[in-house]
């Protein structure tokens, strides 16, 4: 599976900003999707994720009620809706493909896109 992540960019606080992540190869919906993301000096975290299916989600508590995480297996392609846009979710934001929609490590990863947030 290869993927890669597009829509990143420079917005103002309070802004919205929708990723793209396309992804390459069979089998798409039987892979959960995740987003994380990754500020400088900073570790990478855990953003969102979705089943399959897409009937299952979950949230970093730092986004909730603000990112929403989408998918279209007929395009084989997940989003993220960024809403609410704060100076804290400046990083590079990163989609990653694994058998699992929750815990472990997820075996593919898209190239990143940076967000960037201005106060």
């Amino acid at each position: 599976v290869q993927l890669q992540a597009s829509g990143g960019g420079l917005v103002q606080t309070g802004g919205s900003l929708r990723l793209s992540c396309a992804a390459s190869g069979r089998s798409f919906s039987s892979y959960a999707m995740r987003w994380f993301r990754q500020a400088p000096g900073k570790e990478r975290e855990f953003v969102a994720t979705i089943s399959g299916s897409g009937g299952y989600t979950s949230y970093a508590y730092s986004v909730k009620g603000r990112f929403t995480i989408s998918r279209d297996n007929a395009k084989n392609t997940v989003y993220l809706q960024m809403n609410s846009l704060k100076p804290e979710d400046t990083a590079v934001y990163y989609c990653a493909a694994g058998r699992s929609v929750v815990g472990g490590i997820p075996d593919y990863w898209g190239q990143g896109t940076q967000v960037t947030v201005s106060s």
